[in-house]
């Protein structure tokens, strides 16, 4: 009798298959369910990946749980070794990692190495683990009684991560999750898993043992059984919100630690003494690179003042940039990452014509010779947005810039503040007092003053707030070391052979 496996051999013999890696072996999965892995710019398949079955998953997790006991006990510094060699191995391969994100992504081959590279930050933090886990001390805290905590690993954690960035964001989670002595069970976006695996296969080559890292493929039900399986002590998601509700709320029933990082509507204020020209760039570049598809990009600019006449000037630079797929030279805006993507990004955008909004830069459509296939969505451009309209209140995700316009710099605080999403936000000026001003009194996790996409670098921690995040501790840094470890506090006390005996003690306190 053919197997799942075998037919599906049989029905596409020159597409490849994206394997599983159980146990350090990438395994051929026996699913049913299968995806296409579609180029965005030309609608080539360029692989098929399954959709991992209960026994897969569960034969990832027990993986992850038998590697777990020796792991949990390997030396810190043959640990920070590991990462010291995967972070080279990475920057060897930096040019075919790109190239493989672009083919399946969309986004142009420099942003593909930006996006690599992010990662390669987080990958160079795991290898200083030896400095990020250490415990504290008190000495002497009482009489002759010493108390320290120590910082050690959960056991199984597990990541999902979405398509927007499939190195970046993986790289944000598995490797500090090793680092600490974890064991880890990774599901990429199905849209786009083969930068991925091929960062997989290059971990297994630094160094990482049998079962410490393992990755599934799958959708909604390949979620949940991460959410739901008892061996699965903390969960990482970057994503949507309403997908990231939902993982946080199953997994936190479930009695795990959970981090959600979700959706976004990123607002930069333009202050009228801005440096413009500096000012217009980053807010052109910012919003759409990766035609948009940034849970760090600037969605709204609220024009303050005098900045309203600087809307001419920003459609002027918008219209310079170059639409078209991600591999050829001088692309500045690639397609978005698959059809239905388009139609909503192009949805969006009559409803903001039909709901009021001035259409100042239309990007629908637009003809890319060679790659007529493509999602592509130019650069667009709103005026008169306002809070009410779909374009506002929703997260387009695609090449689309809103403008708002505020008389003041508190009304343009205001109107951040009632927004609910808190992921990142920034502000434009040359005055030193309205950037304190708005630092102090904005409510977003994530600030740039005069830097329009202010994710941290891996010292510190991505720290969205709000709407943008469930849980309270942000992927790499400092609190991603807190969130992939437990902490235990020993209180002790030794006695000399001839110490005196210090009686009978009925009371709390320490003698």
């Amino acid at each position: 009798m053919t197997n799942p496996a075998q037919a599906h051999a049989a029905a596409f013999p020159f597409v490849p298959t994206v394997k599983l890696l159980i146990n350090g072996e990438l395994v051929e999965s026996s699913a049913r369910e299968w995806r296409d892995v579609v180029n965005p710019a030309t609608q080539e398949v360029l692989a098929r990946v399954p959709f991992a079955t209960p026994e897969e998953i569960q034969a990832a997790v027990a993986s992850g749980k038998r590697a777990f006991q020796t792991w949990r006990k390997t030396p810190i510094g043959a640990r920070a070794r590991i990462f010291l060699k995967y972070q080279q191995l990475i920057r060897e391969n930096m040019k075919q990692l790109a190239a493989i994100l672009t083919a399946e992504q969309g986004k142009t081959l420099a942003d593909a190495e930006g996006d690599i590279f992010r990662g390669l930050e987080v990958v160079e933090h795991a290898a200083n683990i030896g400095g990020l886990q250490m415990g504290e001390l008190a000495n002497n805290v009482a009489n002759g009684v010493d108390t320290y905590t120590l910082l050690q690993p959960l056991g199984v954690c597990a990541g999902i991560t979405p398509f927007n960035f499939p190195a970046m964001i993986p790289l944000w989670m598995f490797p500090m999750a090793i680092a600490c002595g974890n064991t880890f069970v990774l599901k990429p976006s199905e849209q786009d898993p083969l930068v991925t695996m091929r960062l997989a296969e290059l971990a297994l080559e630094a160094g990482i043992p049998p079962g410490v890292l393992n990755v599934v493929h799958g959708g909604e039900d390949v979620v949940n059984a991460i959410c739901d399986h008892p061996d699965i002590k903390a969960v990482s998601f970057v994503g949507s919100t309403r997908v990231g509700t939902h993982v946080y709320q199953r997994a936190s029933l479930a009695g795990k630690r959970v981090q959600c990082m979700m959706g976004a509507k990123n607002h930069a204020v333009i202050l009228p003494d801005a440096n413009k020209e500096q000012t217009i760039n980053s807010l052109v570049g910012a919003t759409f690179g990766a035609a948009g598809q940034r849970c760090m990009a600037v969605s709204v600019a609220v024009l303050v003042g005098d900045a309203r006449h600087w809307i001419a000037d920003l459609v002027s630079t918008a219209k310079t940039l170059k639409i078209n797929a991600g591999v050829e030279p001088g692309t500045d805006v690639g397609p978005v990452i698959s059809c239905a993507a388009r139609e909503r990004v192009l949805g969006l955008i009559e409803r903001g014509v039909a709901e009021g909004a001035t259409l100042e830069l239309d990007g629908r459509r637009p003809h890319v010779p060679g790659y007529e296939q493509g999602n592509f969505v130019g650069p667009t451009i709103f005026s008169g947005v306002k809070p009410g309209m779909s374009i506002y209140d929703q997260e387009i995700f695609g090449p689309v810039l809103c403008l708002a316009s505020a008389a003041t710099l508190d009304e343009a605080i205001d109107l951040i503040n009632a927004n609910p999403n808190g992921n990142g936000t920034a502000i434009f000026t040359q005055s030193g007092a309205a950037a304190r001003k708005f630092q102090e009194e904005i409510d977003v996790g994530q600030i740039g003053i005069n830097v329009p996409i202010p994710v941290p670098v891996p010292l510190f921690s991505f720290t969205g707030s709000r709407a943008s995040k469930l849980g309270d501790l942000g992927p790499y840094g400092k609190q991603v070391v807190t969130f992939y470890t437990q902490t235990k506090t020993v209180t002790q006390r030794w006695f000399d052979d001839n110490s005196l005996s210090v009686g009978v003690n009925t009371t709390i306190a320490l003698k």
